[in-house]
């Protein structure tokens, strides 16, 4: 039988193709994970049903562990990185540059630039964090090299070490455990925290986990030992040399506008859902965490702002109560799941989403 959905655009089309899958499978998790929630009397409810152990057996690694807390006294001394900062500061100038020569660019350089971000976006949301972070679904091997090579384009660091990054994030969230802990403010976690060491509870708590799934994947070994001259070709060179060679666009338009400009968008995108879907939004499913639902974080990162849903419900394929609304991701791994190339999407239960809204909600949600 099919279920009833949030109205959005499409949605029959969803219902129909959703529902036409025979040879893929949806795990429903049908309650959340055993967690402690602190309600208003300041009294704690532990939930006794530890179901993602049934649901997702292979990784526990990305859910919220309330019992750590900071350490008492003062943080050690920043350490910049040069380096970071140095390149940082090149990259943004060179995207300033780029904005200036959109205007005399060919069309066809605009199409390859904003082709080459949804696909190196895709490469970040559908694989490094959906599929390699946590789990939520599975992907046959052609999928899995398109994702490789899609992460590579995009240049966030290697696969392996972004979901280790990543994992620790969600496990000790906003805490110095966190790598970019957002309550050092919006800069720092949007891009501050590459810009110093990290932290030495990041070390710690990410040398603790679990990432034998991670170090056990052949792709994502080979990425990782081959990653500087691939991320130099796939980010670098790959996009500069195509519009100048294809369609004689000027090497300076190809560099600025197609690579710098494009690279510094993606990062941007990405970095918004570290920073400002931790500090702006509502809280509909938990009000005592700060991650937020952030519609205009989700329109630049293809559909990972739906943060407040996404912490409640890390093992969720969709990172969202809505699989296609403003969520190009969901969409891209149902066209996949549709083709035979992703499977087992593991999709939170609708009574599992309102039973946590009752409990935890900051009463903004609205059900249709």
């Amino acid at each position: 039988p099919r279920h009833p959905r949030a109205p959005m655009p499409a949605h029959l089309l969803q219902e129909e193709m959703s529902s036409s899958y025979t040879t893929t499978t949806t795990t429903t998790i049908t309650e959340p994970p055993a967690r402690i929630v602190q309600n208003g009397e300041g009294s704690s409810e532990k939930h006794l049903l530890h179901v993602e152990e049934d649901i997702r057996p292979e990784m526990k690694d990305d859910i919220y562990d309330p019992s750590y807390k900071d350490k008492e006294g003062p943080r050690p001394k920043l350490e910049y990185v040069w380096r970071n900062i140095i390149l940082m500061s090149l990259l943004h100038l060179g995207a300033l540059y780029g904005i200036v020569l959109i205007p005399t660019c060919k069309v066809y350089t605009w199409l390859w630039g904003f082709f080459y971000y949804i696909i190196s976006a895709l490469g970040i949301t559908a694989g490094a964090h959906r599929l390699w972070s946590h789990r939520s679904y599975k992907a046959r091997l052609p999928l899995r090299v398109f994702l490789i090579i899609a992460n590579t384009m995009a240049f966030q660091n290697d696969a392996y070490e972004w979901a280790r990054d990543h994992r620790v994030h969600h496990k000790f969230s906003e805490t110095d455990a966190d790598p970019h802990n957002a309550r050092r403010g919006f800069f720092f976690s949007h891009v501050g925290w590459l810009l110093v060491r990290k932290h030495p509870a990041v070390k710690e708590k990410g040398g603790l986990l679990d990432l034998s799934d991670l170090k056990a994947e052949k792709l994502l070994m080979f990425q990782r030992r081959h990653y500087k001259p691939a991320v130099l070709l796939m980010c670098f060179i790959l996009p500069t040399l195509v519009p100048w060679y294809f369609w004689g666009e000027t090497f300076q338009h190809s560099l600025y506008v197609a690579t710098f400009l494009r690279y510094a968008i993606v990062l941007n995108a990405t970095w918004l859902v570290n920073s400002a879907a931790h500090l702006y939004g509502y809280r509909p499913y938990d009000k005592n965490i700060n991650p937020r639902e952030n519609i205009l974080v989700s329109l630049g990162a293809v559909g990972e702002g739906f943060h407040n849903y996404h912490h409640s419900f890390p093992y969720d394929y969709s990172t969202s109560e809505y699989r296609w609304h403003i969520n190009l991701t969901t969409f891209f791994i149902d066209c996949m799941a549709a083709l035979g190339l992703a499977y087992d999407r593991k999709k939170v239960s609708k009574a599992a989403v309102l039973a946590k809204i009752k409990r935890t909600g900051d009463g903004s949600y609205k059900s249709g």
